[in-house]
């Protein structure tokens, strides 16, 4: 950031620390010309020499640990942080990352793009893992909105540092809102009705924004509710007013060709003037769009100035916001600068080196043990390390680059080695050669050792050379790439049945083109260009090496043997792609069965990215493990969790599934009506929430209230003691959950309040205190609009899990019970429904409200609005839109089954022009009912009122 400043702009008022930041902003803005203040906009913000202000870039990803830049400390996944549960610990972690940053950011050069390498972080994650298909798993904390709010905060208060003026770097939370799939992200919506939309994925930011720990936001990908999130009223209605209090503005930053996206591929503005303008006025503050180019950017935003779409206090808004940011990050104050000797020695130093393996080990989870772990080095002197991640760590899209990398293998050979132990390595994969049925020639002239990762793709690793055979520009094939890492991943194949019916003959298929192997009879030249499979080359498989058979004799002659199967990050479930179910890869399944039915004595290591449907290993193995990719001192870690040198301190972050549990439909965001999550889920899954074991034995007693009933405003105080009764020391999470009885509305089956993870020694004990305030009790009000906590009954829980409660006690909650629902002379959102069937919710405008329509316009859809005061009520007015004649179309009223209107809906033209009917009511009702509207054929409701005779 720092340039060499001209002698008289080192006199002007924006460069005069004693100066309040705020005028030394204004000082600066003013001095900008239009044109200069537009440039601020795009990601590359070029200098203006004049005044001595260098160039500036948004954006350095640095989800666990500095990614994209070269070789930097790599840190477990952010999946693998979210199950430390340990917020000084992902704190010490984002310090180590933005200490690197700094290094980056003054000592080395860009990757690609020009000036210095930004401190502006583009992390934490917040996205909650409602559905464990979502193929940006790996980057999000946790399933429970607490949770991940309270690692999320602890992440930016580390990266941002604790100097009471100037950051170390400059958090930005992703990805603002409720995105949590891939395939089509950018057309699809989530539908998030008012209590999903304020409980769930509102409450995984509010708190980290509150308490001032981000300095700013990313928009999604998606749309909400019909509306793309780079135009949501929600970046200012909810983000921007949450941050108020803290004296920082947030500054919003859109994702990738965003902006671009608004107009194609989704189609909701009709040119990119209006696409920009819209997003500059919803609150995006910076323009990630076209790479290096901000002339493209700052020419839309030209136009749409010119066509009076935007004003010149919307430039300045945006303007302001940034040059804010970099105030805060010491660019005009290099002298005061807290930060800036930071020096190149701090990326990846033994300190932070350190840092890794208590991260990777404080990560491990053991999900089942029936007395296998720890393994005793001395009664188990051979140890067999089989599958495709036994000896190979890998990195995701946004690791760093590993500076070395210690696999399960090495780790525990290097473990056992003290002890007179030995480890024997395995993948348990098939050696094959492709020999074409043309020419007669091998493929490459080289077998290939191959992997599954599920969903038929392979990967194909020259048996020589150990790299992967990867599909070239000019679509040839070499067996040239060392790692896998690239945005279009071209070293991920499928081998397909050659059409005929020979089982040894196989169509060699890239993933990513679709396109398939060809050879040329001229010059046998191999091509990955054949469009279908008539036109594809046929190739012989000859098995040179039996995977299978290679396991079981390592197998039989260990005394132990290690099965470490899991996901390559970058292949089948990643980012621009979700998982189409959970299953371990059909080869690794097998490869696990073959191991244990020789060796009974097998422990499944997991490494992933996300849940897998381990049903069978669970049921017969007597142990199972799961890390994350856990970084370059994985094998360190998991030796140390294997072996009891560490104990397993992990936890689930999310719920591991069965295998036969039919999940929702990714597309189904109400966790409410679907069931995601262990606040809704009721199929028992096959591992929970919070789940994990010890070493050791903990217990629970002496669960006390400080008070057995409290105010709807009042506070709890909650104390219990924990005691360590086995024979080793150890880490216990200890989890309070509550849970209200004979609530009203559909209340979760328990959910988060507070958690505590505390180590104890063999006989130690130790009494902990929650405090609980009311307001962890509060449901969101559809009927008011507001949290509102409930008078009456609920449940204190402590639990070693979600689904594995200890201890329990009552809490009343004392005040009013909640007055019947009015909606009489009132206007009365659709979206603020009870419950529903057969909903969809849709954007009411382009820029504000929600309305709803039926889902399948061929079917009834139906609102539910509870203990509605109807007495008095004559006629209903309806807010519809309707685009276009289509059949017959109609909202019918009924209170409980008796009919009260129905209205025939007018055609509006438009999806966004609205109109009013009314109907009178047939049977004027009294007292309180249950309100029902009901939607036939294809159109949209936003709001209804019932009116009285007066």
């Amino acid at each position: 950031m720092g340039s060499a400043f001209p002698s008289e702009a080192d006199r002007l008022p924006f460069r005069d620390p004693a100066l309040p930041w705020g005028k030394r902003v204004d000082d600066l803005l003013q001095r900008l010309t239009l044109d200069e203040r537009i440039a601020l906009l795009h990601q590359y913000a070029p200098s203006v020499e004049r005044l001595g202000v260098a160039s500036f870039r948004t954006g350095t990803e640095a989800l666990h640990g500095v990614a994209w830049l070269g070789e930097a400390t790599v840190f477990p996944q952010a999946v693998g942080l979210g199950a430390t549960w340990d917020e000084d610990l992902v704190h010490e972690v984002a310090t180590a990352v933005s200490v690197e940053m700094r290094a980056f950011h003054r000592h080395r050069p860009t990757a690609s793009g020009s000036g210095a390498n930004s401190l502006q972080a583009w992390a934490p994650v917040v996205n909650l893992l409602r559905d464990p298909r979502w193929g940006r798993n790996e980057e999000g904390y946790s399933e429970d909105p607490l949770h991940t709010a309270r690692l999320a905060t602890a992440y930016c208060r580390g990266l941002a540092g604790d100097h009471p003026d100037y950051l170390r770097a400059a958090p930005v939370l992703k990805h603002f809102l409720a995105y949590n799939n891939e395939d089509d992200r950018c057309v699809t919506s989530s539908g998030v009705r008012p209590r999903v939309l304020q409980e769930y994925d509102l409450a995984a930011f509010r708190p980290v924004v509150a308490d001032g720990a981000a300095t700013g936001a990313m928009a999604a990908y998606n749309l909400v509710n019909g509306r793309p999130c780079h135009v949501s009223p929600l970046i200012e209605a909810e983000l921007r007013r949450w941050a108020q209090p803290t004296g920082h503005e947030l500054f919003v930053v859109s994702d990738a060709e965003a902006p671009s996206n608004l107009v194609d591929p989704e189609h909701y503005f009709d040119d990119h003037a209006s696409g920009h303008a819209a997003a500059l006025k919803a609150g995006i503050d910076s323009f990630t769009d076209q790479n290096e180019d901000s002339t493209t950017v700052i020419g839309r935003l030209r136009e749409a100035l010119d066509r009076g779409l935007i004003d010149e206090a919307d430039i300045d808004r945006a303007a302001r916001r940034h040059l804010q940011l970099r105030f805060r990050l010491g660019e005009f104050d290099p002298d005061l600068d807290p930060y800036a000797t930071i020096g190149p020695e701090v990326i990846d130093c033994p300190e932070h080196r350190g840092l890794a393996r208590r991260a990777a080990v404080e990560s491990v989870v053991l999900l089942k043990n029936a007395g296998l772990l720890p393994m005793a080095p001395r009664s188990a002197p051979r140890v067999a390390v089989i599958g495709p991640l036994a000896d190979m760590l890998c990195e995701d899209w946004y690791s760093g680059t590993l500076p070395y990398g210690v696999t399960v293998a090495a780790g525990l050979r290097a473990a056992l080695t003290e002890h007179g132990g030995e480890v024997v390595c395995v993948e348990g994969v098939d050696r094959i050669g492709l020999r074409s049925r043309t020419d007669g020639r091998l493929l490459c002239g080289t077998s290939f050792d191959v992997a599954e990762w599920g969903g038929g793709a392979l990967t194909l690793r020259d048996a020589g050379t150990g790299r992967f055979l990867s599909l070239k520009d000019d679509g040839s094939l070499a067996a040239d790439q060392e790692r896998i890492k690239s945005w279009f991943v071209h070293e991920a194949f499928l081998l397909e049945p050659a059409p005929g019916g020979d089982p040894d003959t196989v169509l060699l298929r890239n993933r990513h083109t679709g396109r398939y192997a060809a050879v040329d009879p001229a010059d046998g030249r191999v091509t990955v260009t054949a469009e279908s499979a008539e036109s594809a080359e046929h190739w012989r498989r000859e098995l040179v090496r039996d995977g299978l058979a290679e396991a079981r004799a390592a197998a039989e002659q260990a005394d132990i043997a290690v099965v470490v199967l899991g996901n390559h990050p970058l292949i089948n479930g990643r980012e621009t792609e979700d998982r189409a179910d959970t299953a371990l890869p059909e080869a690794q399944e097998a490869l696990l069965r073959t191991v244990f039915a020789v060796r009974p004595q097998t422990a499944l290591v997991v490494m992933s990215s996300y849940p897998y449907a381990v049903d069978w290993a669970d049921e017969h193995l007597p142990a199972v493990v799961w890390t994350s990719h856990g970084g370059q001192e994985t094998g360190h870690a998991l030796a140390a969790v294997l072996l009891g040198d560490a104990e397993p301190a992990g936890r689930l972050p999310q719920t591991w599934y069965r295998g036969d549990d039919p999940l929702p439909k990714p597309l189904d965001y109400d966790i409410i009506k679907a069931g995601w999550t262990y606040q809704y889920h009721r199929a028992a899954p096959l591992y929970p929430f919070g789940h994990g074991l010890s070493y050791t034995d903990f217990t629970h007693r002496d669960l006390r209230l400080s008070d057995a009933s409290i105010s709807q405003d009042g506070e709890a105080r909650i104390t219990v003691t924990v005691a360590n009764t086995g024979a080793r020391s150890g880490s216990e999470l200890v989890q309070l959950y509550v849970r209200a009885l004979d609530a009203r509305y559909e209340a979760p089956r328990r959910r988060l309040a507070d958690f505590r993870k505390i180590r104890l020694e063999p006989g130690e004990s130790r009494e902990l205190t929650f405090r609980l305030p009311a307001e962890r009790l509060a449901h969101w009000d559809v009927a008011t609009g507001a949290f509102t906590v409930d008078p009456g009954d609920y449940e204190i829980i402590i639990a070693r899990s979600a689904e594995h409660p200890v201890l329990t006690a009552p809490l009343t909650v004392t005040g009013m019970a909640p007055a019947p629902r009015t909606v009489l002379g009132r206007r009365t959102l659709a979206v603020d429904f009870d419950d529903h069937t057969d909903i969809g919710i849709v954007d009411a405008t382009r820029t504000s409200g929600d309305a709803v329509t039926a889902a399948h316009p061929d079917r009834p859809a139906t609102l539910l609005f509870r203990g509605v005061e109807l007495t008095g009520a004559v006629r209903v007015e309806a807010e519809t839109a309707r685009e276009a004649e289509a059949g017959e179309v109609r909202l019918e009223l009924r209170a409980g089954d008796r009919l009260l209107a129905g209205i025939g809906v007018p055609v509006t033209g438009d999806r966004h022009t609205w109109t009013t009917t009314t109907a009178e009511l047939a049977t004027p009702p009294d007292g309180v009912h249950d309100l029902t509207l009901t939607l036939h054929g294809a159109f949209r409701l936003a709001a209804f009122s019932l009116v009285t005779s007066d």
